[in-house]
């Protein structure tokens, strides 16, 4: 009667290693990247979702530089990062990418928006960040859509700020699945947002 269940114990606990030393691995290999190969790592992939046009991107460094980082993606979706994230909720000025993309590190949701978005369509945006911890709003210079919901690895692009794959976005990628830091807080570091 032992021997099955202590099989299990062995089996169960094999596998929990051999999952721990895969993310060492990981872990290790991305932290020797360089800021030069973060625009050259971060490719687009194909993964199934249930919210149709939300491209998945993969795989991104996490690792904290102090200067400027070059992404492939524009909002940037992941990779190097300032040591400080941006305190989420809503701002009426552009933030620094390096910072948005720490706080997406932690969960957060960046809602993106064209700097002369109507007032009206701004309003709504920012309506997301409202009774939420980990949803950060900005204005983004060039986007060509009106808006675009970012997330680590994970990037929306909208022609209505009233799409509502925008509202299933926040919903499903807010302290997602996707989020390498899951739990930390996406407060008491820089930034003050108006709401």
């Amino acid at each position: 009667m032992r021997s099955p269940i202590l099989a299990t114990v062995l089996i169960v606990s094999l596998a929990t290693a051999a999952c721990s030393s895969n993310a060492n691995t990981t872990a290790s290999t991305e932290s020797k990247s360089t800021d030069a190969t973060d625009a050259a790592i971060a490719s687009e992939i194909s993964v199934a979702t249930d919210i149709e046009g939300v491209k998945t991107f993969s795989p991104l460094v996490q690792k904290h530089v102090d200067t400027p980082v070059s992404y492939p993606q524009s909002p940037p979706v992941g990779g190097s990062h300032d040591s400080k994230w941006q305190n989420c909720g809503v701002y009426d000025t552009p933030v620094k990418n390096e910072n948005a993309v720490h706080s997406m590190e932690h969960g957060a949701v960046w809602l993106t928006y064209r700097p002369d978005l109507p007032a009206d369509q701004v309003a709504t945006v920012r309506a997301f960040a409202r009774n939420r911890t980990h949803v950060l709003v900005s204005p983004f210079e060039g986007l060509k859509e009106p808006v675009v919901a970012n997330a680590w690895g994970k990037q929306l692009r909208l022609d209505s700020v009233t799409d509502a794959r925008l509202a299933a976005f926040v919903d499903e990628y807010e302290q997602g699945p996707q989020t390498p830091e899951l739990g930390v807080t996406c407060g008491g570091a820089i930034g003050s947002p108006i709401e």
